[in-house]
């Protein structure tokens, strides 16, 4: 296997890793059942951090390209990213075949069918419109996004709280809690959240989330050396942001992060900065002094594929309401 990663590249390293060894896959070097090197292994080989390989797996994995099994390693599973997609469209396929033979049998037509049909998916949409739910994170700004989001894909009607607020437990918290019908957290929460609201009786569903990809590319431009200033509103978020860099393997050193609102502050992390990265929540205060300087909003969305786990555990539980 070979792969070669250019550090002066404007792409990630660990695209660069990703990107190639789907390219080993393509060409044959890579096939099917192929035991993978560990992580450790292919950073020393490749000269880079064992984070940055770690990344690039994780991606693969999350596409059904590679498949990790503990104790044993790391292996070539399929040999595209449609596998996955192919084999559910497949199984639903089944599934609507053996739902038209049993209607037909029972004496419907296929168009009754299909009517039928139409008719469930709307009580399960009107099911998720009557559905209040609270989303929780450890800062406002992420709380507001992701419950926006949420509300979007699910049509649920969804508010934000943060983890604060469930500690304090005041009048108003404790009745949105009561007037809602689930909690939602991002998973590195929901053990804290349920051990929070377990005195209401509230089933607590995790979700995962994911830094966009946009933002990580635009920081990963700027060469080594360049001065990040952060502006957000909490601490958390800085944490959050810090991380997420580290794990896709770039190396932007110490990042100056700064949660004040008074204009005088903002302004001298501004002129100390060469690249301003900000919360969606601080972007307007940065834009109003940056200075022609570059303001790149760091932004996380929700995983889609947990978004769809909590709609078909709520689809599939009879007594939410």
């Amino acid at each position: 296997m070979n792969i070669y990663i250019d550090k002066k590249s404007e792409v990630p390293l660990y695209i660069q890793v990703k990107n190639q060894i789907m390219s080993e896959i393509k060409n044959g070097n890579l096939k099917i059942g192929d035991k993978m090197p560990t992580e450790r292994e292919l950073a020393q080989k490749v000269k880079t951090s064992r984070n940055t390989i770690s990344t690039a797996y994780n991606l693969l994995e999350a596409e059904g390209v590679l498949v990790s099994y503990q104790g044993k390693g790391t292996f070539v599973a399929e040999e595209g990213t449609t596998w996955k997609q192919q084999n559910v469209r497949e199984k639903l396929l089944k599934i609507v075949d053996l739902g038209l033979e049993e209607a037909l049998e029972l004496g419907l037509s296929p168009k009754e069918f299909l009517a039928l049909v139409q008719q469930r998916i709307n009580e399960k949409e009107e099911l998720l419109k009557s559905i209040n739910a609270v989303f929780v994170e450890c800062n406002i700004e992420q709380a507001r996004e992701f419950a926006k989001e949420l509300g979007f894909y699910t049509k649920m009607n969804v508010n934000p709280l943060t983890i604060s607020d469930l500690k304090e437990m005041d009048e108003k918290t404790e009745k949105m809690l009561n007037q809602s019908h689930l909690i939602i957290a991002t998973f590195n929460h929901v053990n804290e959240v349920k051990t929070l609201t377990s005195h209401l009786n509230k089933e607590v569903l995790g979700v995962a989330i994911n830094p966009c990809l946009e933002t990580i590319v635009k920081i990963a431009r700027y060469p080594k050396g360049t001065n990040f200033g952060l502006l957000c509103i909490s601490r958390e978020f800085a944490f959050k942001v810090q991380n997420a860099l580290k794990s896709a393997g770039l190396e932007v050193g110490d990042i100056r992060a700064s949660i004040s609102k008074r204009t005088e502050d903002v302004k001298d992390l501004i002129d100390s900065s060469d690249v301003i990265i900000v919360s969606p929540g601080r972007r307007e205060d940065a834009l109003k002094i940056a200075n022609n300087k570059e303001v790149i909003s760091f932004d996380y969305t929700l995983d889609q594929g947990s978004v769809k786990a909590i709609m078909s555990k709520i689809i599939e539980t009879k007594n939410i309401l």
